[in-house]
């Protein structure tokens, strides 16, 4: 970083007419991004200095990119030539669905299902999709050291200028430094097509978990509190809560927070996956420009009593539930008869029963008397509770 980067830099330049008889013939130098397009300020120089001016001596840049489904299908496969041990056919779109073909995660999803995990490690057990979510959800509660270093990026302004549209769900493309994009896609975190979004469905999970860490562990919420006598998630009461919880400590939370502007979407995933916690998962959509937060919360039923809790992939059935977070623009009649149509429109995408529309009034004149209600909507006969905050 910094003077020593660029002190690297000119020792290699200075070093190349030598070549080979004091000086390397050749030198691959790995990062996340090419050197030239680094921005390095030196300490000395009291300046900016790019790393492109030593780079007429390149011969090649390449870039790693990212496994096609045929890919992750052909490395898998070299598993089950060498040990035997099969990989269900539905393994793989799920793999990509997960991952888009990051490499680190493609095969860290591999190697805890086939080296980590109890079953996996039988050879002659076939790894499923079952495995392989669960095998998702392990590497993200133990916060793999790649996932880890990953977060601690999340604290970067550069980072925070890009992640905080996509979060909310609002703001312009144009708005954003170029060269601050061009360093999350870099990093892996976001992706340009066939929109700016998150880069997968891993990092959709991660990234909103990890803003919330602190959060989490200070509720007091249990998801005892909110089921029925039959296993289900009473979805009302829940949200209801969230409600009164929002309204009560919604200022004192993001007030000196990092991600202020996303603080109402993050607070209730913060929320939501406390309660799912104890077996259920949160599934997250993004996008710049879709104006809402889509979270779809699904909720283990006939649990059999000889698994342990954490393996909810293995219920037969479940509980899904669509909650829709959206920012109040406008006025909250049209707020409301768009919101919806987009919750209508992700329950028939993922097939749930149940929808939730949540406006967040961002106003600081209205009183909380004003902003906080509950009522019935529908959209094509199908009913969404809607609730004010």
């Amino acid at each position: 970083m910094g003077d020593t980067l660029i002190s690297l830099l000119r020792q290699l330049r200075s070093g190349y007419p030598n070549r080979p008889a004091l000086f390397p013939q050749s030198i691959i130098l790995c990062g996340i991004r090419d050197v030239k397009d680094y921005r390095m300020h030196s300490d000395i120089e009291k300046a900016i200095v790019t790393g492109g001016s030593a780079f007429n001596i390149k011969a090649k840049s390449l870039r790693l990119g990212n496994f096609t489904t045929q890919e992750i299908e052909e490395l898998y496969r070299q598993h089950t030539s060498e040990t035997g041990q099969p990989f269900s056919n539905d393994v793989f779109p799920l793999v990509w669905d997960l991952t888009e073909g990051q490499p680190w995660l493609v095969n860290a999803l591999a190697y805890e299902v086939c080296f980590e995990m109890k079953e996996g490690k039988d050879r002659g057990t076939a790894i499923t999709a079952d495995i392989i979510q669960q095998a998702k959800e392990n590497l993200i509660l133990r916060r793999e050291t790649h996932l880890d270093q990953l977060t601690d990026k999340l604290k970067e302004d550069r980072i925070k200028r890009v992640l905080t549209p996509l979060l909310v769900g609002s703001g312009d493309i144009e708005e954003i430094p170029e060269d601050d994009i061009d360093y999350a896609v870099d990093l892996g975190l976001i992706k340009r097509k066939p929109q700016l979004a998150i880069a997968n469905r891993i990092y959709q999970e991660i990234i909103p978990r990890q803003l919330t860490n602190s959060a989490q562990a200070t509720m007091v919420q249990e998801a005892s509190w909110y089921m029925t006598t039959d296993g289900r998630l009473d979805m009302d009461k829940l949200l209801t809560a969230f409600q009164d919880f929002f309204r009560k400590h919604f200022e004192s939370w993001v007030d000196g927070y990092d991600y202020a502007e996303a603080g109402a979407q993050l607070l209730l995933q913060a929320f939501l996956q406390r309660i799912v916690n104890g077996g259920g998962r949160v599934e997250r959509e993004y996008g710049l420009g879709r104006m809402r937060t889509d979270l779809l919360v699904i909720w283990p039923l006939n649990i059999d009593k000889n698994l342990p809790i954490d393996h909810y992939t293995r219920f037969y059935k479940a509980q899904q539930a669509v909650v829709e977070l959206k920012l109040l623009y406008g006025s909250l009649q049209a707020t409301i008869k768009q919101g919806l149509e987009q919750t209508y429109t992700y329950m028939d995408k993922c097939g749930a029963k149940e929808g939730y529309l949540l406006i967040f009034n961002p106003s600081t004149k209205k009183p909380w008397r004003e902003k906080l209600f509950k009522k019935t909507g529908t959209f094509k006969d199908v009913k969404i509770n809607i609730y004010g905050m």
